[in-house]
């Protein structure tokens, strides 16, 4: 039993593994078995019947592990609201808190490559399912025998009921944004779905304005076209191109279950998630008038400190994973949330990230200040400066290296250390606006190296010197 436990273990955000290797069918059942005891352990003094809703991906048998989680969970007494398409974690963060449902089961690995497939659980308040919940569902695998029901006896008991997640979805997001501004923006608009479940819900939420949206890498995919579902700049090279040779004002991308954004601004550069999280704080109080406190990870950018600092808004700090974000929603006034792959999320929505918002909501600081992207950029880093934030990926062959073995590094490429943060990882903050930090990934076997810098080639000299002593260790 330890051995099958080990398997399975709930990482920055949800459990993944490699389809057919950990993530197996028997992982899958234990899992749903687990969340359903700890719901049954949590709910037994709440007077309100238990309902759940489960969600699903475009991923390879995604749809397949939904319904086999919805008979295990529904033979626990615990009624299922499973979604009748594929969605995206959003839709479902939000279809949980909107019906104030018990809780929410989305199977998604994200933005993992195609092999992957995984399980996110979602809080009643929609947001992700925090350390004391998942620590809570660990201990009981394994520890109860699995109980299901088919998916025939299930419907006939009204324990299963198909429904579409989206329709509420697409009109609150409607109402949310200002449609009547957003309708004044006559331009092409370049989505690129990553083949993921985000493909053509922007487009019913933007119907009625002039807005022309295309779409690329919107079809069904479960390899992704070889490319791992991820809004980083490595993967976008088609669509840079297509931005470069076109005349788009700006081009937004999701990620494989809609949760993160990225951007690419007319002309075809790149426009980071780090550089989109102050543009949309600046947007958001200066346009919509509206205030809170501003949140960014550990591996955040300087950037976002200046411009809560402008803004006399409070700033916090977590680790990496949108959970503890999810956590500080719950619990301050929070404007805005964000973490540094390009999950961000809102006030007055849910405490949860959501891509395909972040992409409306950049639309809308376009149509209030009647410019595009690439201006509100520029005015932006005129006056809070430019920076450059960079990642690198180290791929681990054995085990996780102790990068606290670094703490002690006084210099990092030619710069003094002034202060090292080690609450999630190790962050080296050194003279000249810059830092470098290591991190092992709670979702996938690799080490992420962090640099910012207010030069390219500073934060390129960070990297190649954070890959070397890395590399040491």
């Amino acid at each position: 039993m330890q051995s099958r436990k080990k398997q399975i273990e709930f990482g920055t955000d949800g459990w993944r593994g490699v389809i057919s290797d950990n993530f197996t069918f028997e992982n899958v059942k234990a899992v749903a078995q687990a969340i359903s005891d700890w719901i049954n352990t949590e709910e037994t003094k709440r007077k309100k019947r238990k309902i759940i809703a489960i969600g699903y991906d475009t991923r390879f048998l995604s749809e397949k592990y939904a319904e086999i989680v919805a008979c295990i969970v529904a033979a626990n007494k615990i009624k299922v609201i499973l979604s009748d398409r594929f969605v995206t974690t959003p839709m479902l963060s939000f279809t949980v808190k909107n019906s104030s449902f018990t809780a929410g089961i989305m199977i998604t690995a994200s933005h993992n490559p195609s092999e992957f497939n995984g399980i996110k659980i979602k809080s009643s308040s929609g947001g992700a399912a925090s350390k004391t919940i998942t620590n809570k569902v660990e201990k009981l695998l394994f520890k109860n025998q699995i109980k299901q029901l088919s998916i025939e006896t299930a419907k006939k008991k009204n324990l299963i009921l198909y429904k579409n997640l989206t329709t509420a979805y697409i009109k609150f997001l409607r109402s949310y944004i200002n449609l009547s501004k957003i309708k004044t923006l006559k331009c092409r608009v370049l989505v690129n779905a990553m083949f993921g479940s985000g493909n053509g819900y922007m487009k019913d939420i933007l119907k009625g304005s002039s807005i022309k949206l295309e779409f690329m890498n919107n079809s069904l995919n479960p390899s992704f076209g070889g490319l791992r579902p991820e809004p980083v700049v490595e993967n976008l090279q088609e669509m840079l191109k297509k931005m470069k040779k076109e005349n788009y004002k700006i081009g937004l991308v999701l990620d494989g279950d809609g949760d993160r954004i990225a951007a690419v601004v007319e002309g075809g550069n790149f426009l980071h998630p780090q550089q989109i999280l102050p543009l949309l704080a600046l947007h958001l109080v200066k346009n919509k008038k509206l205030s809170g406190g501003i949140i960014k990870t550990i591996a955040g950018t300087n950037q976002i400190d200046k411009v809560s600092k402008h803004l006399n808004l409070p700033l916090f700090e977590t680790p990496v994973g949108f959970k503890y974000i999810s956590d500080l929603m719950d619990t301050e006034d929070i404007l805005i949330g964000g973490e540094e792959a390009g999950g961000i999320g809102y006030k007055g929505y849910i405490p949860e990230r959501d891509g395909i918002l972040s992409g409306l909501l950049l639309l809308e600081a376009m149509a209030y200040k009647k410019s595009g992207i690439k201006k509100l950029l520029f005015e932006m880093e005129k006056k809070f400066g430019r920076y450059y934030y960079l990642r690198s990926d180290l791929k681990l062959k054995g085990k996780k290296p102790n990068v606290l073995r670094l703490k002690s590094l006084k210099e990092i490429a030619g710069n003094k250390v002034i202060d090292v943060k080690d609450f999630d990882g190790l962050k080296l903050i050194a003279e000249n606006e810059c830092w470098l930090m290591f991190r092992a990934s709670g979702t996938e076997p690799l080490v992420r190296i962090y640099a910012e810098a207010a030069s390219l080639k500073r934060a390129e000299k960070l990297i190649k010197f954070g890959e070397r002593v890395l590399k040491q260790i």
